[in-house]
């Protein structure tokens, strides 16, 4: 089979295996600048931000107390929830009744408590039955309501313990 003229042509015109392995090597190297500056902008982003200035206050009041003092107001707190009473999203006439604690890393506000209280039985009204069923279901609700707990708090709510957790 002879090569028509356009074949020929292409095939003059494809770049060079030099060039091709340039271009591998540039892609490479950017692809590892990128990965670099990301994972320096990651890790800054990693640090804690620093407290608020009433936390600032209290923290300057702990270290006036005595060492026996500040043991007893330093280390994680658990705080009991009221009992969560709710209907499912789906099936609708699907009760639910669940009592819960909080674990913070220090004492916090009853306001606090409040919030996350009020955003637990917010989420349990949009969870639909086939969400929590079996073990799996369990651990995706739990994990659900760490993460909430966790952002409602500014990082302060470690674990959400679930004591009862009933569907009627």
């Amino acid at each position: 089979m002879a090569l028509t003229e356009t074949d020929q042509q292409a095939a003059s015109k494809s770049p060079s295996i030099a060039v091709q392995l340039g271009m591998l090597a540039a892609m490479t190297a950017a692809a590892v600048g990128i990965g670099w500056f990301a994972g320096g902008y990651l890790k800054r982003s990693e640090t804690p931000p620093s407290p608020p200035p009433a936390q600032a206050d209290h923290e300057a009041d702990k270290a006036e107390l005595a060492p026996e003092e500040s043991a007893v107001t330093e280390g994680p707190v658990l705080v009991d929830l009221a009992p969560i009473t709710t209907n499912l999203a789906a099936p609708a006439d699907v009760w639910v009744r669940m009592d819960a604690s909080i674990l913070f890393e220090r004492p916090q506000s009853l306001e606090m408590k409040e919030a996350i209280h009020q955003d637990i039985l917010a989420f349990m009204r949009t969870v639909k039955l086939h969400q929590v069923e079996g073990a799996s279901g369990y651990q995706h609700l739990k994990a659900d309501l760490r993460e909430r707990a966790a952002i409602r708090s500014g990082g302060q709510a470690k674990d959400v313990l679930i004591r009862t957790l009933l569907f009627e």
